[in-house]
């Protein structure tokens, strides 16, 4: 237990009951469940999409005591940091920086240029994976923003669930909600988010690896365009440096 948490024991086998128990709560009752579970145990890490800013707006709202951290993997947009600086000054709380070991510079000149061209998933796993593995290492539950309509990958997620690759628990408050359910909430209760949203970027991640979406595409076409990769990898499995070093060869 990580500091002032009711009971953070939580393992593998005990999620489902917690699951069920949650399927119907609403996105607030689950954060607060959360908040009063594991205390200071518990982080959110954000990569403020919609769905994050709605998190953020719940949580600074309700004053709920969450740890808010971002992968800052040097590349985002700055549309992407506007925002950032935006909901803290909105909601008056710190959105933590995570950063990588290497800069992107440092990283160009042990891996070579563009590597999330060359090897998206090494790139992602240097700059996104490793850094919220080593940043989890001090929680003890992290929140996600991920619904279950996104992605194939994500339509089995439950609100509350075993993470395998962090070994840890995992909470999705707005697993069951929909696209629609995002934007309602949003204009509900005036909430920032990136205005890239408005220019065809329905779903942001770094510069490098974001394009804008025609109409018709799926939400997410639009990141690592032309190559078979749909997740970053914070979601999956995890894989072998090895292996992801010799992806692009």
């Amino acid at each position: 237990m990580t500091g002032n948490a009711v009971d953070d024991t939580l393992a593998p086998d005990d999620v489902g009951t917690f699951a069920l128990t949650l399927e119907h709560a609403s996105a607030l009752e689950t954060l607060t469940w959360a908040a009063e579970r594991y205390g200071d145990g518990l982080a959110f890490a954000t990569g403020f999409g919609p769905e994050g800013c709605v998190l953020i707006d719940l949580i600074g709202r309700h004053r709920l005591r969450i740890d808010i951290f971002t992968l800052d993997t040097g590349l985002l947009f700055s549309e992407t940091r506007a925002l950032w600086k935006r909901l803290e000054d909105r909601y008056e709380l710190t959105i933590r920086a995570t950063r990588p070991s290497q800069t992107v510079d440092e990283q160009t000149l042990a891996h070579g240029d563009k590597l999330w061209e060359n090897a998206p998933n090494l790139c992602c796993e240097l700059r996104k994976v490793i850094p919220l593995r080593a940043e989890l290492s001090n929680a003890d539950a992290w929140i996600t923003a991920i619904r279950r309509d996104q992605t194939p990958a994500r339509s089995n997620a439950l609100v509350v669930e075993w993470d395998e690759k962090f070994e840890m628990p995992k909470i999705n408050p707005l697993v069951r909600w929909t696209k629609q359910d995002v934007q309602s909430h949003i204009h509900t209760h005036d909430v920032p988010y990136n205005p890239l949203h408005d220019a065809g970027y329905p779903s942001i991640g770094c510069l490098p690896c974001t394009t804008p979406v025609a109409l018709g595409e799926d939400d997410r076409a639009g990141r690592w365009r032309g190559i078979a990769k749909t997740e970053c990898g914070l979601h999956g499995p995890a894989l072998p440096i090895a292996e992801l070093k010799h992806e692009g060869s």
